[in-house]
């Protein structure tokens, strides 16, 4: 087993964070050799852990021991960098968002294909648990077929960082964080687009999104809700499906949650109206306890790869890519329809 031999493009919050915490999984397969960063604090911190040092990216490109790339820059410069980068020979893993909308991904794509050099989208959220549940509950039904599907991240911090503020530079959280949910999403639900609607939040006062909700409704029926928020002061479920036969919540990232499903039993008595406010509900009335079990979320597990472990066997052995480029493509068209909607 020959390890591919890495630089690191960008070694701020993302790409140290690739360096230190993701790529030693994979120690037999990948090598991380150096770093380019254009801080000259990044530069040095780099250093302080053994790496090479690569003042120019002209430096890293003519680096003949160098295989592969990972660019973790601001958004807007994944483009030039991607070609450059397959244009000198080189691999290249891109952090997402892939760039700043499709036509610049098909140049990108145009340029892999010229070259014949792999290019992979660091689309890491195939791999949270919490969406692994998800899609266990979708694939095999433990409370029906999903019919509604509802993602949200959100906090309270604004938007972080500081090239993020600027639209110049692909900020903003649909291009931050939607990025995230809505590649879960299209990985998840195999059915076409059918309606996109949304609106986007501008509340604190940036020239780029600070949040935004998106409903979309596929040709198969589901519907999904997807959700970012950088203000709320309490947060809603991260996942919340309804299904044919019940209903799963999964609070947080911690995992938290359960699943309400039919118990099947027959002969149930029919719920009896409660009070509610000032007036009665038998439709809002809760189903009567025989009606119903409350049962533990699944555990799951991707029965794909792990990315860098993937990465190395689609350069190495031709094996099939986890994150396919015609997936990170649809994703794009469908931050684009996002935009696009909200100007309707």
């Amino acid at each position: 087993m020959t390890a591919i031999n890495f630089a690191v493009i960008g070694y701020g919050g993302m790409g140290s964070y690739h360096v230190h915490n993701i790529m030693p999984n994979e120690n037999e397969r990948i090598h991380v050799v150096g770093t380019y960063d254009v801080s000259g604090e990044r530069q040095k911190i780099s250093s302080q852990h053994n790496h090479k040092i690569y003042t120019s990216l002209e430096e890293v490109l003519l680096d003949e021991t160098i295989e592969a790339v990972l660019i973790a820059t601001p958004n807007d410069s994944h483009k030039e960098l991607a070609i450059q980068a397959l244009q000198a020979g080189k691999h290249v893993v891109c952090e997402k968002p892939v760039a700043m909308n499709v036509e610049e991904l098909d140049a990108i794509l145009k340029v892999a294909k010229e070259t014949g050099q792999t290019f992979m989208v660091h689309q890491n959220r195939r791999w949270d648990p919490d969406f692994l549940i998800t899609r266990e509950l979708y694939k095999n039904q433990q409370i029906g077929d999903l019919f509604q599907i509802e993602s949200r991240v959100q906090g309270a911090n604004g938007i972080p960082g500081d090239w993020r503020h600027e639209l110049k530079h692909g900020g903003g959280m649909l291009l931050d964080w939607g990025v995230h949910l809505l590649d879960q999403l299209l990985f998840l639900v195999d059915s076409r687009i059918e309606k996109v609607s949304a609106d986007l939040s501008y509340i604190l006062g940036d020239e780029v999104d600070d949040g935004f909700i998106t409903y979309i409704i596929f040709e198969n029926g589901v519907r999904a809700i997807i959700e970012v928020g950088t203000t709320n002061y309490t947060k809603l479920p991260r996942w919340y499906l309804k299904g044919t036969q019940g209903t799963a919540i999964i609070h947080d990232w911690d995992l938290s949650g359960e699943m309400v499903i039919e118990s099947g039993k027959k002969d149930i008595q029919a719920p009896k109206p409660i009070q509610a406010g000032v007036g009665l509900t038998k439709t809002m009335a809760p189903p009567s306890e025989e009606a119903t079990e409350t049962v533990s979320l699944p555990q799951a597990f991707a029965e794909y790869d792990p990315f860098y472990k993937n990465f190395y066997n689609v350069v190495r052995n031709q094996a099939e890519p986890v994150v396919k480029n015609e997936e990170v493509r649809k994703v794009m068209v469908l931050i684009e329809e996002i935009f696009k909607a909200v100007k309707r």
